[in-house]
């Protein structure tokens, strides 16, 4: 019990005890016991002393071959070091030498500015007129008849150019429309109401299929579709012409509008 206490106690609270019968020990093997002591005479303490020694000598033994060998550790360390600090040395000694030298600076060798001397050969006075022949234009005629025959000739292009624009058709933007006609109740005559759904005409409209679609109690109402040119037919237009027929017609509503 005492045993695993002590195994598993952290702190040696009692040490100064252990430490007292060392001391006492060591003292009674070196010859400081008592004389009363039967078994501290000479003859029984011999073999023990002899023993004792012989450990001591063997411990000390051990102690200095593990010196020696904590010595030789020593030296091939400090032996390692030095070798390194050998091999540092040659490697920054190498990195100086092998520095790139400094590239030349490029020469830039600049021109002299050139300047152009114009040399005009001397007027001769000789009184004789030839001053004024020089600034007379020979040839002026001929360009003022060339410049009027180019643009005569580029007042032409543009004007047949203009006339061919003016010809070519252009792309008409149409929209694809399916109208909701809602009737008054289920009394309203959806024959009569189509009938003068389609007498709406207009430049640019185009009627297409149509079909009655029930909507609750009875109620039908009509969707019919129709091509517009986006130019001249507006749907505002549209609606504001079919809700004209007020026997008929209760309102108009636009369900599906797409490009064409």
């Amino acid at each position: 019990m005492s045993a695993s206490v002590i195994a598993t106690e952290q702190v040696w609270l009692d040490k100064y005890k252990y430490d007292d019968a060392e001391r006492q020990y060591y003292e009674n093997l070196s010859g400081g016991s008592s004389p009363n002591n039967p078994h501290n005479s000479p003859q029984s303490a011999a073999p023990s002393n002899s023993g004792d020694g012989s450990e001591l000598a063997a411990r000390v033994a051990n102690l200095e071959q593990e010196n020696q060998s904590l010595h030789k550790v020593v030296k091939d360390l400090q032996s390692a070091i030095s070798k390194l600090e050998i091999r540092l040395s040659t490697l920054e000694k190498s990195s100086n030498s092998q520095k790139p030298a400094a590239a030349p600076q490029p020469v830039i060798k600049v021109a002299a500015p050139v300047q152009k001397v114009q040399v005009t050969p001397a007027k001769e006075e000789n009184g004789t007129g030839e001053d004024d022949d020089d600034d007379i234009d020979l040839f002026g005629s001929d360009d003022e008849e060339e410049d009027a025959e180019s643009a005569r000739l580029r007042e032409e292009r543009l004007k047949q150019y203009a006339e061919k624009k003016s010809k070519k058709p252009g792309v008409i933007a149409k929209s694809s429309i399916l109208l909701d006609v809602k009737p008054w109740d289920d009394e309203t005559d959806m024959a009569k109401l189509e009938e003068c759904v389609r007498t709406v005409q207009m430049d640019g409209l185009v009627w297409g299929s149509s079909k009655l679609v029930p909507v609750g109690y009875g109620i039908k109402k009509l969707q019919i579709q129709c091509v517009v040119e986006d130019d001249k037919v507006g749907t505002d237009i549209l609606e504001e012409e079919i809700t004209k027929f007020e026997d008929y017609v209760q309102s108009v509503d636009i369900a599906a509008f797409n490009k064409i």
